[in-house]
């Protein structure tokens, strides 16, 4: 069975491959954890909170790869610790975001078990191109 593409059948969306991958691997969402939210801190500024309570800034890990921001966590394992009971998990989790063209990573902080990433989007210049019209039958040999 095959599936229909969301944006390669219109006519006047061309070139929107790219986004059609986006919003596949996005769908693909992971478990709900962390728990995260996101809010807007200006007219052009957003952040990425998620609860983490438990890791270390060298527990977690945030890279920017072809507009995914990945945010992943993996705590050690302790040594030597016998636990009764464990109700506090040591999981790794891996939390992907997909950005849009002209946002940015404006830096990270955590504070009280709480990663903060914040994102700026840049307003672009709004560029007019003239594109020349050449006259003649082009050979094609």
């Amino acid at each position: 069975m095959t599936t229909k593409p969301t944006f390669g059948t219109h006519p006047f969306l061309l070139g929107f491959e790219d986004l059609e991958r986006l919003v596949e691997r996005t769908a693909r969402a992971s478990d709900g954890y962390p728990p995260y939210n996101i809010e807007q801190t200006g007219s052009e500024g957003f952040r990425i909170t998620l609860a983490v309570a438990g890791f270390a800034e060298s527990d977690l890990s945030i890279t920017l790869e072809d507009r995914q921001l990945m945010v992943r966590g993996r705590q050690a394992e302790p040594e030597g610790r016998t636990f009764l009971h464990r109700g506090i998990a040591a999981r790794q989790f891996q939390r992907a975001f997909v950005l849009g063209d002209g946002v940015e990573v404006g830096g990270a902080s955590l504070e009280n078990g709480l990663l903060h990433v914040d994102l700026q989007r840049s307003v672009p210049e709004n560029v007019v191109r003239t594109i020349r019209i050449e006259t003649g039958s082009r050979d094609e040999g």
